[in-house]
């Protein structure tokens, strides 16, 4: 008999119709008189009953349906008697696919986050993790339907490159050379003409420098896959593999570029809202009880569009008034996430867009204020009303980077630099080597125009969505420091 999806059989009111349901037992309430099974196929977040007269049944047989056994069960579709549920199934046939004896790490009683983390081969099974990772798969069909019916074009850029779009030297090295004789030169470099590429490569930590190539060549791309940071952190908010959106588009400037970041991320939350009902009630009943609140809260307003100087000066007053903080918050500091909550959470308490950082925090391939360029706090570049005497003391960049409440930082955007001269300016600035970037630099040379673009962790976005508290807990199978078992 054809097998119906659970989601199906709990919408469907064909009562007296014979249904045939597959998957996992979450719990099995025996008695003499009749079992209750709950049967669950990670279609919803919901169970079916599965209501069973034992007198009809091999005894060996019920008692062999424990938790997380897989089954199949054919019977009559009935209106429930009980709470909570409109259907039910009165079986008239069991099969057994899998057994699963007691030592089954997700029993029903509940377990730490930590150990499901050591199981993450089985946590997908349980109510949250399947929650997650539905509300996962939405977000990703939310981002790519946003950016088709806006005129992106999806675009792949390469896991494998030679270049750092970050600066930062965090890469893992993606080579063929046989570590235990590395052939290395008088100074001690090691010698790559005999590795695959015949030069040193890594795996990506951007997609943004190719995708400015092809923004350059088709007006709106967006990436989305995976990326790789050899950070040895163990925060809550890093994973050594994660997925980045990063579109790019010419001829968009920064308050353009404002206005697509808060379109797009209220897009993706709208879409949660509408799609995922039953998965956000639930994680709002068990892990999160301000979680539909607050995803609603982000659609009620526009975002605040904060400069940088202006958010300095608001930190410095609370710490005047006796606010306690961590870390440092001086004009030219790279703000912290509890800097960046503060603003969201306590002082604005709705998004914020924080914009013309400080060059010397920021990528070299951000766009430079010029010293009396109009910037989106209404004063002029690098200025900031009430900053001693109104003026920050240096030069500013061209970024806006989206702050969330729970997160902090969660999209980080820029004005690109589009003229050559002045990106050569900054990298010889910073003391960077240009013989990987040379096909980059072209895009400058050639017809270069005016662009923007931004990147959006995808698992920051669904740490937000899902009202959970450690990145490890929203990718299937996560890659941190010693860690990649699964």
């Amino acid at each position: 008999m054809k097998r119906t999806k659970i989601i199906d059989v709990l919408q469907s009111t064909e009562y007296g119709k014979e249904v045939c349901v597959k998957g996992w037992v979450r719990t099995h309430r025996s008695s003499k008189a009749v079992d209750f099974i709950a049967l669950n196929d990670g279609s919803t977040i919901k169970n079916v009953q599965v209501v069973v007269d034992p007198a009809k049944f091999d005894e060996e047989l019920l008692k062999q349906i424990t938790t997380g056994a897989c089954i199949c069960a054919v019977g009559t579709l009935v209106e429930s008697q009980g709470a909570g549920q409109s259907s039910e199934i009165q079986a008239t046939s069991l099969e057994i696919y899998g057994l699963c004896d007691n030592t089954y790490p997700m029993q029903k009683k509940g377990q730490s986050f930590e150990v499901m983390r050591k199981n993450a081969h089985l946590r997908l099974r349980t109510n949250t993790f399947g929650a997650v990772m539905r509300i996962r798969h939405n977000m990703a069909m939310a981002i790519h339907t946003y950016f088709h019916e806006h005129g992106f074009f999806y675009f792949h850029t390469p896991l494998i490159t030679a270049s750092d779009c970050e600066g930062a030297g965090n890469m893992f090295q993606v080579t063929t050379k046989n570590l235990y004789d590395l052939k290395k030169d008088e100074q001690g470099k090691i010698i790559y003409d005999d590795d695959f590429f015949g030069e040193q490569t890594s795996l990506t930590v951007s997609g943004q420098l190719e995708g400015e190539l092809g923004a350059t060549a088709l007006g709106a791309i967006y990436t989305f896959g995976p990326t790789f940071r050899a950070e040895n952190s163990n925060t809550p908010r890093h994973l050594a593999e994660f997925w980045m959106i990063e579109p790019e588009v010419a001829f968009l400037d920064q308050e353009e570029l404002m206005d697509l970041e808060e379109d797009f991320i209220k897009y993706c939350v709208r879409w949660a809202l509408d799609n995922c009902k039953d998965d956000l009630a639930f994680l709002n009943q068990m892990i999160d009880k301000t979680l539909i609140q607050r995803l609603e809260s982000v659609l009620k307003d526009s975002f605040v569009r904060l400069a940088y100087t202006e958010g300095i000066n608001i930190l410095q007053e609370a710490i005047k008034n006796g606010k306690k903080f961590e870390f440092p918050c001086q004009w030219g500091d790279d703000l912290a996430s509890e800097h960046e909550r503060f603003l969201v959470e306590e002082h604005f308490k709705k998004p914020v867009i924080m914009t013309d950082y400080p060059s010397k925090i920021k990528a070299f391939y951000m766009k430079q204020n010029a010293a009396a360029e109009s910037v989106s706090g209404g004063s002029p570049a690098g200025a900031s009303i009430g900053y001693k005497g109104s003026v920050a003391p240096g030069p500013t960049m061209q970024g806006t980077d989206v702050l969330f409440p729970q997160i902090g930082e969660i999209i980080g955007g820029s004005v690109r630099e589009e003229s050559y001269d002045k990106l050569m300016a900054e990298i010889n600035a910073r003391g960077m080597e240009t013989d990987k970037l040379w096909w980059y630099l072209d895009t400058r040379r050639y017809g270069s125009c005016p662009h923007a673009g931004f990147g959006l962790g995808f698992e920051r976005l669904i740490l937000f969505v899902t009202g959970m508290q450690n990145i490890r807990d929203v990718i299937p199978f996560p890659r941190t420091p010693k860690s990649a078992e699964f």
